[in-house]
């Protein structure tokens, strides 16, 4: 368990598929009793926004087991677009810091991102492809950090949970 974590009340886990995000939430849902939300990307036919201000209302301690943040990752480079405005995004963000909260960055080196997945899925995108997801999501999480707390994760090797450091 990652002490650093413990006393938030919301926190936001976002990362490259395979970072660890949801190994991370079940154990910090299982241990502090936090309530789990896993945010696939959300159908474009619903309002991005107001989901996430939804989600952000909820009672308790929160977890959000990827969210906006991934849609200013993967939206430019798989769809060359955002579906959000990095104007939403600081508030979204803001929402967090305000309710006694952190977005958490959840990383790791792009060959152990790619053999986790292998693992898990069987399959992995090219090592070039992962570098670029996890250059992204440095990227973001540098420019939300401006406003907002990031706390950044390792992960060292295929079975490590992500720790701070």
């Amino acid at each position: 368990m990652n002490p650093d974590l413990a006393p938030y009340r919301t926190l936001v886990l976002e990362g490259c598929d395979g970072a660890g995000k949801s190994t991370l939430a079940a154990h910090l849902a299982d241990q502090h009793g936090f309530t789990v939300v896993h945010s696939p990307r959300t159908p474009d036919s619903l309002d991005l926004i107001a989901r996430y201000r939804e989600l952000l209302a909820l009672p308790g301690r929160l977890i959000l087991d990827r969210c906006f943040i991934s849609e200013l990752v993967y939206g430019p480079l798989y769809r060359d677009t955002s579906r959000i405005t990095w104007a939403q995004a600081h508030d979204l963000a803001k929402a967090v810091a305000n309710r006694d909260g952190a977005l958490c960055h959840l990383t790791a080196p792009a060959e152990v991102i790619r053999a986790r997945l292998m693992t898990r899925d069987g399959e992995a995108p090219p090592h070039a492809q992962v570098a670029a997801v996890l250059a992204a999501y440095s990227s973001v999480f540098q420019r939300l950090g401006e406003r907002v707390p990031v706390i950044t994760l390792h992960a060292a090797t295929d079975d490590e949970v992500p720790s701070s450091g």
